[in-house]
């Protein structure tokens, strides 16, 4: 009972965490490669509304709001790459992601806005 309540509170408070806390950063150029190869699988942590209205193609979407690190995929030969809006909300699932002890997930900091600014593909 005590472990489930301490569990709970790592995950509260590394949701909270600022995206500097969390290491591992991943930028445009690598987010490119890796879908086109199929190296990543690229997880967005917006809301529904806002992945509805425009998203990277091949992204899922795991909104942060409902965002439970144990929902992560976990494959075997593949980063995961988490993305928001602006690398923020991102970041704080990385940080509960690395906090519930996964090693193979990594921000893409610059995220959407780095993505529309940049031209790249957008799927709505």
């Amino acid at each position: 009972m005590v472990l489930g309540r301490l569990s709970a509170a790592l995950v509260g408070i590394a949701l909270l965490a600022t995206p500097a806390a969390a290491a591992g950063t991943i930028g445009m150029e690598e987010v490119q490669s890796g879908l086109a190869s199929g190296r990543i699988v690229l997880i967005d942590v917006r809301e529904a509304g806002e992945f509805a209205a425009g998203h990277v193609p091949g992204a899922v979407n795991m909104p942060l709001s409902s965002f439970s690190p144990a929902a992560l995929p976990k494959p075997v030969d593949k980063t995961v790459v988490l993305m928001c809006r602006s690398g923020n909300r991102s970041g704080r699932a990385q940080a509960a992601a690395i906090g519930a002890g996964r090693d193979d997930v990594v921000n893409y900091s610059g995220s959407m806005l780095e993505w529309s600014a940049r031209g790249g593909p957008i799927a709505r």
